[in-house]
């Protein structure tokens, strides 16, 4: 923990890879994490867990699943931010580059109910 302010251009700038969440910092029981997207990543979901997702660069799709009213898209622009709901299974998406910060606890794994060659069990900090 510290008290030093961060720079997101700066932490961006040294992410390299695509769906590979880092940590940035910590308020209380929530991790403020960064990422970097690009192309489709899976549907999944967070049984106990809600997600935000703020778009500081490019744009984001997200696809939501539920049983009642099929699968929804919801465009996420610079500046714009998003909360998933736990339990609400969705699909991110994004056609080019696109930088996230995501606020969610400390506990979520990004692939949520899924383990794969994707899941970050063990987040890095930048």
């Amino acid at each position: 923990m510290t008290n030093e302010k961060v720079n997101l251009a700066e932490k961006f700038n040294a992410i390299q890879d695509y769906y590979n969440p880092r940590i940035a910092g910590e308020v209380n029981d929530t991790a403020v994490k960064l990422v970097k997207l690009k192309g489709d990543f899976m549907w999944h979901h967070h049984e106990k867990e809600d997600e935000l997702f703020l778009v500081v660069k490019g744009r984001l799709t997200m696809r939501l699943r539920d049983g009642k009213t099929g699968i929804r898209e919801v465009q996420i622009g610079a500046g714009e931010f998003f909360i998933v709901p736990r339990g609400v299974e969705h699909f991110p998406s994004a056609q080019e580059e696109v930088h996230i910060v995501l606020l969610e606890p400390k506990s979520t794994l990004n692939t949520g109910n899924v383990r794969n060659e994707r899941t970050v069990e063990k987040l890095e900090r930048i």
